[in-house]
């Protein structure tokens, strides 16, 4: 799928307005979190091997938040599990119709099911794997316990949510250091110090992270068995949870 390079704070902006996914961003998105998420193509390609493991026949695994469908592609290489079939969801319309557009031109008769909706309104039914990757963190924190309860009950038995998130850290200079490492890999990736400073002004208060322990004890409140990290470069991590 060939993207454009992202270019979006490259140059000085007066009035920088809080970040959303239009269709600017969807235009460049792709050449953006891989050059923005440290260890971006690694969970993506982790996804799909747990789906593999984990998605069980006729039943239903959920891509919450599915931007251009990276989690989605990644499931359909490797879920096994005869009329399972995946639902990809997202708020956004301009990220919906170029992930309809390559799924028609990739895979035409791929068992998937694309929704432009709030994740929040979506039932969970019939559930065994669930990826909300790099997505909690734009829903607001009072909506987070509840909707994750959802996930929880809408799972199978035995079933998986896979979390991936931008962390934050209680130590002070834990914070100073991950985010100066995370600065660092977006300069090794071409980023100027500009586009590092207007891009973070945009997230601000639209991209809230929480800590580690955070997420696990609302999991763990939610109804899940256990909630560890498997993965973690950085600040930025993927939680495995366990129904």
């Amino acid at each position: 799928m060939t993207q454009s390079k992202d270019s979006i704070y490259a140059r000085p902006i007066g009035a920088i307005e809080a970040f959303k996914f239009d269709d600017k961003v969807a235009e460049v998105f792709l050449d953006m979190i891989g050059r923005s998420v440290p260890g971006y193509q690694a969970i993506i390609a982790a996804i799909g091997l747990l789906a593999g493991r984990f998605a069980r026949p006729d039943s239903v695994c959920y891509d919450l938040g599915c931007s251009l469908g990276a989690a989605t592609f990644s499931m359909l290489q490797q879920i096994e599990a005869p009329h399972c079939r995946i639902v990809a969801v997202d708020n956004s319309a301009a990220m919906v119709s170029r992930f309809r557009e390559r799924l028609q031109k990739e895979v035409p008769h791929a068992n998937v099911e694309i929704r432009c909706a709030d994740i929040r309104d979506i039932a969970i039914e019939n559930a065994s794997v669930v990826v909300l990757n790099f997505t909690l963190q734009f829903i607001p924190p009072e909506d987070r316990r509840p909707f994750l309860r959802k996930i929880q009950e809408g799972l199978l038995p035995g079933g998986l949510l896979i979390l991936s998130e931008k962390l934050c850290f209680d130590d002070p200079r834990q914070q100073e250091l991950q985010t100066e490492m995370h600065h660092a890999f977006k300069r090794a990736q071409g980023y100027s110090e500009l586009e590092i400073s207007q891009k973070r002004s945009a997230l601000e208060n639209v991209l809230i992270p929480e800590t580690f322990k955070t997420h696990q004890s609302r999991l763990l409140e939610a109804g899940f068995a256990s909630a560890e990290v498997w993965f973690q470069y950085f600040n930025f991590a993927s939680i495995l949870a366990l129904k």
